[in-house]
Parts: C-alpha cells; sequence; structure tokens
C-alpha cells in the first residue's frame, strides 16, 4: 500500500517530567498522520460521509525504540496495511531525520462505521481504492 511521509520538530509542550517526549504525544501523532494520509489521497472526513461513513479507532499499539527530544526533527511515515469489508489496519513508523533511528512503530485497527447511527458498515469500494497500490 502507497505510503504517506512527512516531517516536524518536535515541540516544547510535547516533552514530559523525564525530559522526552510524552508516550501520549506519540499516539496524538499517530492520529495527525492517519488524518494527513486520509486528506492527501482525497479521502478525508468529509469525504467519507458523502458515502456515509467515518473512521472510528478500535485499538492501538505503540512500541516505542528510542526517546525523542525537544527540538529533534523527526520523520513519520504511515499506510494502511490491510482493508477489510469492516476494519482496516493501518502501521506508522516514526524516525529521527539526524540519524534514520527508529523513535517509535504503531498501529491502529480502525473501524468504518455509519456516520449517523455509529454501526459497524461496509466500507465502500470507492474508500478502499483510494488507499490501494
Amino acid at each position: 500500500m502507497r505510503t504517506y511521509t512527512y516531517t516536524f520538530t518536535v515541540p516544547a509542550d510535547a516533552i514530559d517530567f523525564n525530559g522526552h517526549v510524552n508516550n501520549v504525544t506519540y499516539l496524538e501523532w499517530m492520529m495527525e498522520a492517519a488524518t494527513r494520509h486520509a486528506q492527501a489521497a482525497g479521502m478525508g472526513y468529509e469525504q467519507c460521509l458523502e458515502h456515509g461513513g467515518t473512521w472510528v479507532a478500535r485499538s492501538h499499539r505503540i512500541e516505542y525504540r528510542n526517546p525523542a527530544f525537544e527540538g529533534e526533527e523527526l520523520r513519520m511515515t504511515t499506510w494502511i496495511e490491510s482493508i477489510g469489508r469492516i476494519v482496516s489496519r493501518r502501521r506508522y513508523e516514526l524516525r529521527r531525520v539526524a540519524d534514520d533511528t527508529l523513535v517509535s512503530e504503531g498501529e491502529t485497527e480502525w473501524v468504518f462505521v455509519d456516520a449517523k447511527r455509529m454501526r459497524p458498515m461496509r466500507i465502500p469500494a470507492a474508500v478502499s481504492a483510494v488507499f490501494a497500490e
């Protein structure tokens, strides 16, 4: 599946009492990456609503490999690993730009739901096709 990559600098407000990026911030960055990727692919929130649905997270997994610190430039890469009838699995990889060190990796299991009833629905072909190679 196609990947989406962008870089950013770790802001001061991402740092916790241990002097490195707070664990919760990694999840926020994963959510940001998913949103950016979907928008760049032309299937952001508004476009999904046009197909009657929206994505909700069922689960997240994050593995912290190396700490990140304020002012470091990081490179986030995300991709859709699989798309089923209702569920999609998205992967994430975060690396430090300066030395290509793996900072974290993770995945989210997303469920496509009817936007009005908030019940699982079949992922429309137009939605899943956007992320296929």
